[in-house]
């Protein structure tokens, strides 16, 4: 495990805050927001126009405009971004996870007030993140700290209340967001369906109905999915030999890792790969 730990990219941008636009992905990239992944730093999503389906801890929600997603870190989720769909991608530095919630939270703002307070706050954030003024940074994480107090007195309003309270405390809900946790630590090895079940205390065919009753996917595919965004990471972002990807991403050999690559993506791992501009491999994420 410590030689496939030293394959991985180190990954300094979750340690900073950042702001990035989403939607509209290009079928060759929808890989970077459908297929399941984690951070090591939380993420604000915001939704400004737009509907699709987010799927957290093997939990599928709808959304829509107007709608902000709270992901803490290491959480595995992955959503669609379809033409329609436009919003941000916020990064939160580690330095400032204490101030979000412990869990992942999904905010629907309905009211006008809270939608025009909620934008005041993001557009200040927005400005300051864009601006070469000094002291822009500092201001950044003030207006981020203000965002978190929004997001908390928002939650405070909305707290058990709405349907997703329910869904989320099923016992097939709950068992399906373990087994996502599970994925998380042990993909890179090769565990099985049947491997992750029995550690949960379930048989693999319980945990394929859960996991098709919550998220509309087998586990499975939900494993599978997981594999297949950091093998596509590490493709587009680092120069690692191909049996170097395979094992992080926990492929059982090279010669498989391409074969159920070129299945999936339409092409090879090499030509994936090559797709990309060299600049923009810069061995990080």
């Amino acid at each position: 495990m410590s030689h496939i730990a030293s394959l991985i990219p180190s990954q300094p941008p979750d340690s900073a805050l950042a702001l990035q636009p989403i939607g509209g992905a290009t079928q060759a990239n929808r890989w970077r927001t459908e297929a399941m992944r984690s951070h090591a730093t939380p993420r604000l999503l915001f939704i400004a126009r737009g509907q699709g389906r987010i799927i957290i801890q093997g939990l599928t929600h709808g959304y829509f405009a107007n709608n902000l997603i709270y992901i803490p870190a290491r959480t595995m989720y992955g959503f669609e971004a379809g033409p329609t769909v436009f919003g941000h991608l916020l990064t939160l530095p580690r330095a400032m996870a204490s101030e979000w919630p412990s869990e992942a939270v999904h905010l629907r703002l309905r009211d006008v007030m809270a939608q025009k307070e909620f934008l005041t706050l993001f557009d200040g954030l927005e400005r300051e993140l864009s601006s070469d003024r000094q002291h822009a940074r500092r201001a950044a994480h003030y207006q981020t700290g203000l965002l978190a107090v929004f997001f908390a007195r928002q939650i405070d309003n909305q707290r058990n209340t709405g349907p997703d309270v329910d869904r989320r405390n099923s016992s097939a809900a709950r068992l399906v967001a373990a087994y996502t946790d599970l994925i998380e630590r042990h993909f890179p090895t090769d565990k099985g369906i049947a491997d992750y079940a029995a550690t949960l205390g379930v048989t693999a065919t319980h945990l394929t109905r859960c996991c098709r009753q919550t998220s509309g996917q087998s586990a499975l595919t939900l494993l599978s999915d997981r594999r297949h965004y950091e093998a596509c990471r590490m493709l587009r972002e680092t120069r690692a030999p191909i049996a170097d990807v395979a094992q992080v991403a926990g492929y059982g050999s090279a010669a498989y890792f391409s074969r159920v690559f070129q299945a999936r993506a339409g092409q090879t791992p090499s030509a994936f790969r090559k797709s990309v501009p060299e600049q923009r491999r810069a061995g990080k994420h």
